[in-house]
């Protein structure tokens, strides 16, 4: 029996078997929880909608997947950049018991600023991000008492992919 249900977003060109997203599936995997990682390449292709794809439809693609696996069991929303992005956003409209966001976007253009259910929240950010403010960052999730791990890395958090998932494996066990 499934203690719950995982839901883990890639980030923007990337893919569902991005390395990441791999390792919080096997963590989700070892302690009993379902999972699945949703493919959202062919929107992130739609360069005519914006420079990042369509979002507005990878976060319906998310809301819609997640109101369905919400109604049978307990939820945990993961994401990496666009997906923590659109998992933290989609807390906001389906019941969730945790959320782990990976170098979230506290911004994303024409979208809503970056916001998330009051849930357990673990984040995992990078000291050198180039694309996303280590500061602004810090200063969301502290706005949030979410639980924050800064490394010494740079968005890709390709050096801390480990660290992400013991990161994950703690939120995933306090729930």
């Amino acid at each position: 029996m499934s203690r719950g249900h995982c839901i883990l977003s890639h980030g923007f060109e990337s893919g569902p078997e991005a390395t990441k997203v791999t390792a919080l599936a096997d963590v989700a995997q070892r302690l009993g929880w379902s999972h699945e990682r949703p493919d959202y390449t062919d929107l992130d292709a739609r360069r005519e909608i914006s420079s990042v794809g369509d979002v507005p439809a990878r976060l319906q693609r998310l809301i819609e997947r997640a109101s369905d696996m919400a109604a049978r069991g307990p939820l945990v929303l993961a994401g990496s950049s666009l997906g923590a992005y659109i998992s933290a956003i989609t807390s906001l409209q389906v019941p969730v018991k945790g959320l782990f966001l990976m170098v979230p976007p506290t911004t994303m253009g024409p979208m809503p600023a970056l916001d998330a259910a009051a849930v357990p929240i673990s984040v995992v950010h990078a000291w050198g991000d180039e694309l996303i403010p280590a500061a602004e960052v810090i200063r969301w999730a502290g706005e949030r008492s979410a639980r924050l791990l800064m490394v010494d890395d740079e968005h890709r958090l390709s050096r801390h992919v480990e660290a992400s998932a013991q990161a994950f494996e703690a939120l995933l066990r306090s729930l």
